[in-house]
């Protein structure tokens, strides 16, 4: 089992990166919710995107990806975005800019110390979310090691206090760099959708190029379903018959502020409609 494994991985690095057709795909209806995905960096959508993919395809829901940075690298900014919007066109996602380069300087240190700066950046997000009037709202959780992830999580939040009070919507965080210690919900993801969440990260050539991490995508997936029994599910749980799953804490914004939706854990399979979950 351990050498097929090792000869995947090898076999997999010869495989093609991005330069894959874009398939056909139905068109999202023009009165669909919208949910937006702020993405820390340029291939965030397709690591962490997984129940994103689902609710696109299940739910009809119109999938917005927010570019809030596109990398620390001046030099490789604007390449990366067009490496991001192949990779969005390829899922079937929208795409939105925070601004000609992306938003710079998205850490905690900065929210600390520049004050303006910070300021700015938030008035950006407040408006992308006032204009789309989302659903479902997708962003890092608060310790995800990566200060860009953290400071994306800041954000997101802040700019939900401008919201008015009346406003609500689904919160969704995600996990990537650093592991959520209480998430609850385990969602399946089905080896097509892995397999093009891995084909869309592709399309971030530069990257997958220094460190091939698409091809350790459902490993991760692999694993968390050994997390999420017992995270999601209790100590000592029973563990679902997935293969691959994301993790995720669910919540929502209502009346300024974020509350719970439903106690304990929820684990969800590849054959129930991710959309009930946000009704």
């Amino acid at each position: 089992m351990v050498s097929e494994y090792a000869r995947l991985i090898r076999e997999g690095k010869s495989l093609p990166l991005g330069k894959v057709p874009t398939p056909s795909r139905p068109p999202i209806a023009a009165s669909a919710p919208n949910a937006l995905f702020f993405a820390p960096h340029p291939d965030d959508e397709c690591i962490v995107g997984g129940l994103a993919v689902r609710l696109m395809r299940e739910a009809g829901m119109n999938l917005i990806n927010v570019a809030v940075t596109q990398g620390s690298k001046k030099e490789r900014q604007a390449e990366r975005y067009r490496e991001l919007e192949a990779a969005c066109r390829y899922l079937g996602f929208g795409l939105v800019p925070t601004g000609p380069s992306g938003l710079e300087r998205i850490n905690p240190k900065t929210r600390e110390r520049e004050p303006g700066h910070w300021a700015d950046a938030v008035k950006v997000i407040a408006e992308i979310i006032s204009k789309n009037e989302p659903r479902v709202i997708f962003f890092p959780h608060a310790h995800d090691w990566n200060t860009t992830h953290i400071g994306t999580h800041l954000l997101v939040m802040d700019a939900l206090k401008r919201m008015p009070l009346k406003f609500e919507c689904y919160l969704v965080e995600t996990e990537f760099w650093g592991q959520m210690t209480e998430p609850n919900l385990m969602v399946e993801i089905s080896e097509e959708d892995l397999a093009d969440m891995i084909t869309a990260t592709t399309f971030h050539v530069g990257e997958v190029q220094r460190n091939p991490y698409h091809l350790l995508l459902p490993a991760w997936m692999l694993d968390n379903v050994r997390r999420g029994t017992e995270l999601v599910g209790g100590q000592g749980g029973e563990a679902p018959d997935f293969l691959f799953a994301a993790l995720y804490r669910l919540r929502k914004w209502t009346r300024g502020r974020v509350s719970d939706v439903f106690d304990g854990g929820k684990q969800i399979s590849r054959t129930s409609n991710v959309g009930k979950l946000f009704p």
